[in-house]
């Protein structure tokens, strides 16, 4: 096992820069979850760690030695892609084999490796089928175990639940943080999906535009985000976000705190309770209500135009169309700064 260094790291393509300069270290035997929009460089980082993408510029290192010209096959990395690139005219077991028998591997330490991942990963039943005869969650299994076989010092996975539905995400998500806790190996995990990262993740890394915005455990992004585009990233609904104009007149009353008029005030859905007109810190007319079953949550919009969701226990009882107030606790409010996005 190893950790990983990375240090002022850059890529270009021609005269286009997409990496700027990344700064990173990575614990052995962390879960790291790379998360951000499309295009913010995350699965390029993660290519560049792999080998499969030439570093511009820094130094990627794993363990004590620097990779930066070290063959992909040879830097001691496994990788999971989204596809399940499997060979459909082999077995699972040729399918989890087939890289240890190119590398020579002794034929017995082949079956007792692929033996070993297969119980692993609870597919020992399907190591004479063909992946054509398997489920999406069966082959991912499968890609995950060719990668376990190579007995790796950092595991790579490249957004491995994006062709799978929502049950078997859930399903497969779970079995991905048992083999962690199982292995105990370095992971890397690329996602655009917050919820995989808050769920999975000893550190989150979010990135934007080829920039690392924060890094941080999954709470720690949650309930100290260091700047706007973090808060409204990390968490589901994404936070709300209030100039002063758009809030109550007495909410910074309530807040405890007097609101400058460059500050954005940032409210989580989760965080906002139903009270009076009087005591209301926002305030919105009533667009949608999405009911959940175990809660629901509320659309609205404020007198100013500005859309916010707030996440109740049940529907609220008024009609549609009806202005309802919203109070928090001062502690959980959040305040940036209008012009730079960071949090004051």
């Amino acid at each position: 096992m190893a950790g990983l260094t990375l240090r002022d790291v850059r890529k270009s393509y021609g005269d286009t820069q997409v990496m700027h300069g990344v700064d990173l270290d990575i614990e052995d035997g962390e879960f790291v979850v790379f998360v951000g929009p499309s295009g913010c460089g995350k699965s390029t980082l993660l290519r560049m760690i792999a080998g499969l993408e030439e570093i511009s510029d820094g130094t990627v290192a794993i363990g004590d030695t620097v990779v930066n010209d070290v063959a992909a096959s040879k830097r001691g990395v496994a990788m999971v892609f989204q596809s399940y690139a499997l060979y459909p005219h082999m077995t699972v077991y040729k399918n989890m084999a087939f890289g240890l028998k190119q590398a020579k591997t002794d034929p017995k330490e082949i079956e007792r490796r692929v033996s070993a991942a297969a119980e692993i990963l609870q597919i020992t039943d399907y190591l004479d089928r063909s992946p054509r005869n398997l489920s999406g969650g069966q082959r991912q299994r499968v890609a995950i175990g060719r990668a376990i076989v190579r007995d790796p010092e950092v595991f790579l996975f490249d957004e491995p639940l994006s062709n799978l539905d929502a049950a078997l995400r859930v399903q497969t998500r779970l079995e991905i943080a048992r083999l962690h806790q199982r292995l105990a190996t370095t992971m890397v995990y690329v996602t655009h999906d917050q919820v995989e990262a808050m769920t999975l993740a000893d550190k989150i890394v979010v990135l934007r535009d080829g920039r690392i915005e924060q890094v941080g455990s999954p709470i720690e992004l949650y309930e100290r985000p260091t700047n706007a585009f973090v808060a409204q990233f990390i968490g589901s609904p994404k936070m709300n976000f209030f100039s002063t104009g758009d809030l109550a007149e007495n909410a910074g009353r309530s807040l405890g705190k007097e609101l400058a008029a460059n500050h954005q005030v940032g409210l989580r859905p989760e965080h906002m309770v139903l009270t009076n007109a009087g005591d209301a810190v926002v305030e919105g007319r009533l667009e949608l209500v999405e009911n959940l079953g175990e809660y629901a949550l509320v659309h609205l919009v404020t007198a100013t135009g500005v859309e916010f969701i707030a996440k109740t226990e049940k529907p609220p009882a008024v009609d549609m169309g009806s202005t309802i107030g919203f109070t928090i606790k001062p502690e959980l409010a959040r305040y940036f700064d209008a012009e730079s996005g960071l949090r004051v």
